[in-house]
């Protein structure tokens, strides 16, 4: 009886059919907009990872992974705390009560994945570090598609044939399994990474995005911390040049900072698998970046790799 006086009661809706038309077509652009926005952040991120990759290949030599990767986090969180600090403080009762599932994140995202992409630069190419994480979207599609969301048809053979041009790339032209050490790292940061994406779409609504982003390089840094404290003691120090200064702050403001900002802002729009598609764009952005920066050269084999992966992301990325 309460259902139909509520049916009873509600209001009409009593605009002209024209205008109902013309409201549903202004949502469906703020749609398409959205979406929009959604690609070109996850894109942003896209390119500037793929730098991160050429610099952690150039100071492999000079900077212990570990002690990069602390030094990495540690300007991150100067940088973004001017920011985040005032939302991070207001809302700390929400953190404190989401803070597994910040330090799980946290663990995934920051502390292993780039601890295995710096430990991976050791042994292998920017190139191949750049083919291999191409692969984290198909872990991404598997989380989604595990957690209910219907991948479609095209978006499934875009995202096979994206697979498919990785596995030619890092097999030199045909599908094999021959890794170098540094090739196998790099499949668990892969494994990582999508791993932390997958946890993106669970982050609370409530809490605001900078405040996660400084928890989450805090928790970082101060994870890191005893395995610093380690290398330091074992390795030894590194000499701080205008070399090394400038691609740790590039790894630390541009890539984690600026990044990661954008990629989990993409994530939050149009979700983990959809901007994952975007994210096999990686090989290509690195094989260009390590041509024009350390000259690394891409033969006619690697370019039909690649575009059968550009081919995956423009099937993969439509719905």
């Amino acid at each position: 009886m309460a259902v139909m006086d509520r049916a009873r009661t509600a209001p009409q809706d009593t605009r002209p059919a024209a205008r109902q038309e013309g409201t549903r077509q202004e949502g469906g652009r703020a749609t398409k907009g959205a979406a929009g926005l959604g690609v070109l952040l996850a894109l942003l991120a896209t390119v500037v990872w793929s730098g991160s990759f050429v610099a952690t290949r150039g100071m492999a030599d000079s900077i212990p992974p570990v002690q990069a990767v602390f030094w990495r986090w540690t300007s991150a969180t100067v940088a973004v705390a001017p920011f985040a600090a005032r939302q991070a403080w207001r809302q700390r009762a929400l953190i404190r009560a989401h803070f597994g599932y910040i330090a799980l994140a946290t663990l995934f995202g920051v502390t292993l994945y780039n601890t295995l992409v710096h430990q991976a630069g050791l042994t292998t190419s920017a190139s191949n570090m750049g083919m291999i994480m191409a692969a984290s979207p198909v872990v991404m599609a598997l989380y989604a598609r595990l957690g209910g969301e219907r991948l479609g048809a095209r978006r499934t053979f875009g995202l096979a044939l994206a697979a498919l041009g990785v596995l030619l790339l890092v097999g030199k032209g045909s599908v094999r399994f021959e890794f170098a050490a540094g090739d196998l790292w790099m499949f668990g940061a892969a494994l990582s990474f999508a791993t932390y994406s997958a946890l993106l779409k669970r982050k609370p609504a409530e809490l605001g995005g900078l405040a996660f982003l400084l928890t989450t390089f805090v928790l970082g840094a101060l994870m890191l911390a005893p395995a610093y404290a380690v290398s330091v003691g074992v390795q030894g120090g590194f000499q701080v040049t205008p070399s090394t200064a400038g691609m740790l702050l590039y790894v630390g403001v541009l890539s984690s900072a600026i990044a990661f900002f954008a990629w989990n802002k993409a994530v939050s729009i149009i979700g983990a698998a959809r901007a994952g598609v975007v994210y096999y764009l990686q090989p290509v952005c690195v094989a260009g970046l390590g041509l024009l920066l350390i000259g690394e050269r891409t033969g006619p084999a690697q370019l039909l790799c690649m575009a059968l992966i550009l081919g995956g992301v423009g099937l993969g990325a439509r719905r």
